[in-house]
């Protein structure tokens, strides 16, 4: 997959995470642009080491997978950036 498809990948898993995921999140479109790739590659390094098929094209099985990564990616980042009192 070429980089031009990992970004739009990110993008619409990103979008889809946000979406999905309850609670208010500040960052912007290129912040859930990053972290929508970030969690397409983590969601397809999962999904091989549970023995499944990563990653691999621009397909609704890629996007599932890529989803389900970005939504872990961002409540990764919401337990980092949260608010310290």
């Amino acid at each position: 997959m070429g980089i031009i498809y990992w970004i739009l990948l990110g993008l619409v898993a990103g979008a889809l995470a946000k979406a999905i995921r309850p609670g208010r999140d500040p960052q912007g479109c290129i912040v859930t642009m990053i972290i929508g790739v970030i969690g397409a590659v983590l969601g397809g390094w999962i999904a091989k080491m549970l023995g499944w098929n990563g990653v691999n094209g621009f397909n609704l099985y890629s996007i599932l997978i890529a989803t389900g990564g970005a939504v872990l990616a961002l409540v990764i980042y919401a337990a980092a950036t949260g608010r310290r009192r």
